[in-house]
């Protein structure tokens, strides 16, 4: 059984900069981050952020820091890999062996994949995340690397047809799901459901903006955040052309489960099963 948590995240999360100072701590107290937080032992956790997938990592990293710090948080390190053997160096393996969380930040996915996906760095994190109390957090980008199937692209006005989404693998954290991020914002329904159409044994997780699960045991997800979580579940199609169709061609799928779910809703991803919040425990 897995022991580590994994909260992957739509995107854009609330990090309290809100011009209005009334309002920067009574979102983000109560939002994904202080959840992160929670998660990782509290506001004395060791938080190492990997910028990574951004084009502006200095920025992001600081961004992050800010963010973390009107939580309370002291122990947060910035961390920026630009290639394996950056990955692999021993000041950067011990910055992992001696956080609490990882968080990824967003960007571009592949260059996650690029620069960590089967170094030295890769293989302690995933042992880590296996066999300890570990988080592994990740927003946009660092949400999607985690699974096996990973989406790199895929126009949202060009979905719905045979090879439009394009995949290639994760870091593999967690393979039996497909995620996909800023979902609603961006319309990328289409996207998604070709990407269980091809791989109808996975199950496809579409996370708002500023929407997230909480992993554990590899399995149990929790619902967070102020947005929807939209699942795709193949496995119970009565029909899927992807295999037989060429490449531009329109897709055909009957009987694909869908579920949206919103905060405190949870899904088990083996059993495929949802629990929806009560309205007794919403008013509470």
């Amino acid at each position: 059984m897995i022991k580590g948590t994994l909260i992957p995240i739509g995107g854009n999360e609330d990090k309290g900069f809100h011009k209005a100072n009334r309002f920067r701590m009574d979102y983000i107290s109560q939002g994904i981050l202080a959840r992160v937080v929670f998660e990782s032992g509290g506001n004395k956790a060791n938080i190492l952020v990997i910028t990574t997938a951004s084009g502006i990592p200095e920025e992001i990293g600081k961004n992050y820091i800010d963010a973390f710090a009107r939580l309370g948080c002291e122990n947060v390190q910035h961390l920026y890999i630009c290639s394996k053997i950056d990955a692999d160096s021993e000041v950067n393996i011990q910055k992992l062996r001696a956080a609490d969380c990882v968080m990824f930040s967003g960007g571009n996915q592949s260059k996650i994949t690029t620069h960590i996906k089967k170094t030295n760095f890769h293989k302690i994190l995933k042992q880590r995340y296996t066999n300890e109390e570990f988080v592994v957090a990740g927003t946009s980008a660092g949400a999607m690397c985690m699974s096996m199937e990973m989406i790199t692209g895929g126009s949202s006005k060009e979905s719905f047809i045979k090879a439009a989404t394009k995949m290639r693998e994760g870091i593999s954290l967690i393979p039996e799901i497909i995620i996909d991020t800023h979902f609603i914002q961006r319309g990328r329904f289409g996207r998604l459901s070709e990407a269980v159409a091809r791989y109808y044994d996975r199950i496809g997780i579409g996370l708002a903006e500023d929407t997230g699960l909480v992993i554990k045991n590899g399995n149990d997800c929790e619902i967070i955040g102020s947005g929807m979580v939209i699942i795709f579940d193949p496995g119970k199609l009565t029909h899927n052309n992807y295999d037989i169709l060429k490449d531009g061609t329109p897709l055909t799928m009957t009987h694909l489960i869908t579920h949206v779910l919103s905060a405190g809703d949870s899904f088990d991803i083996e059993e495929r099963t949802v629990k929806v919040m009560t309205v007794a425990e919403h008013m509470l």
